[in-house]
């Protein structure tokens, strides 16, 4: 649940980072990093007018940072560093001090500090081997808070809860929770993903009132959902997915084939040629042993696992088999694919 008005503000910046081991931009394909590093170097009071600036140890990126709520001047924040040139890793890198500015385009933070890359790349003369992404990092607490958004909290008479999740039943709980709480009709539902709050029925300060009310027991009501992430292959289910009587049926054809080419040459000194014989191999089957299965009424979350699993389908297969079933109108749960 948030309160209208409270929100987080997201935070840009361009910057550079240096101290790499020769793995920065280059100058042929990345030329704003000569730029900035000579505008940086001539603002330090180091003329390199006419120079001829290879940063191979230095890398253009972006910074990205989320401003909290009420943040305050000199507080501290995390960052986001993005490699935005030719860099093969930003790895023992140090961000140089970087403005970081909001949509307004006023500075409201300013970071810089020593780059952290879970990423890998390793490369040798015949082989090169990467893990995760090393262009870019993180600096924990990179950055710190240099303007504060200006916001009069407790000045509110009124308050708006939005649900993170909009529904009738979560929304009608907390009406409820919240007047019975306080003993009056200081709570409305205004829709499933909104309730108003009237607080001047209410004693204490807004954020008291506020804190009073996220500490209410209240039964969220989960609609029964199922979520395919295809690119990992995740399925998750909600406890309260139930399908309909279906008959499923589940198989793979695997075609094999194989080419074993014959060279058939001629006698020793004898006239001809070599000739290449093609020999071809196919082979059809089909995997699995039990490829259809009785699924009853309502059958639950643990009975559907058990009767796809009884199926031998791997998750792909899974993930397949639960979209049939909902085009078919079997399955009674929202599908979310992502």
């Amino acid at each position: 649940m948030d309160v209208e008005g409270v929100r987080q503000n997201d935070l840009i910046g361009y910057g550079i980072v240096v101290g790499l081991n020769g793995t920065g931009d280059t100058v042929r394909n990345s030329p704003y990093t000569e730029d900035t590093l000579t505008y940086m170097l001539e603002r330090l009071g180091v003329n390199v007018q006419g120079e001829d600036i290879k940063p191979n140890n230095a890398a253009a990126v972006l910074v990205t940072a989320t401003l909290p709520s009420f943040a305050r001047n000199g507080s501290t924040i995390d960052v986001s560093v993005s490699s935005i040139g030719d860099a093969k890793s930003l790895e023992g890198g140090t961000l140089i001090l970087t403005p970081l500015k909001g949509a307004d385009n006023e500075v409201y933070a300013v970071s810089q500090g020593s780059i952290i890359v879970s990423g890998l790349d390793v490369q040798a003369q015949a082989a090169r081997e990467t893990r995760g992404t090393p262009t870019t990092g993180a600096i924990p607490n990179g950055a710190r808070v240099e303007r504060e958004i200006s916001y009069d909290f407790n000045r509110r008479e009124s308050l708006v809860l939005a649900l993170r999740d909009p529904d009738f039943t979560t929304a009608a709980r907390i009406e409820d929770a919240i007047n019975g709480a306080y003993g009056a009709q200081v709570a409305f539902m205004r829709d499933p993903g909104t309730v108003d709050l009237d607080l001047r029925g209410i004693q204490g300060s807004p954020s008291r009132i506020l804190a009073d009310i996220e500490n209410l027991p209240v039964s969220v009501s989960v609609p029964a959902r199922i979520v395919i992430d295809e690119k990992s292959g995740t399925i998750v289910l909600g406890e309260d997915v139930t399908i309909s009587k279906v008959a499923i049926a589940q198989g793979n054809i695997s075609i094999k084939v194989v080419e074993s080419p014959v060279v058939s040459q001629p006698n020793p000194f004898a006239s001809g040629e070599s000739i290449t014989l093609p020999r071809s191999s196919i082979t059809i089957g089909q995997t699995g042993s039990k490829n259809i299965a009785m699924l009853e009424p309502n059958v639950t979350l643990s009975e559907l696992i058990s009767g796809l699993n009884a199926l031998g389908v791997t998750p792909q297969e899974t993930a397949d088999i639960i979209r049939t079933m909902k085009a078919a109108g079997a399955l009674h749960a929202d599908l979310i694919i992502r």
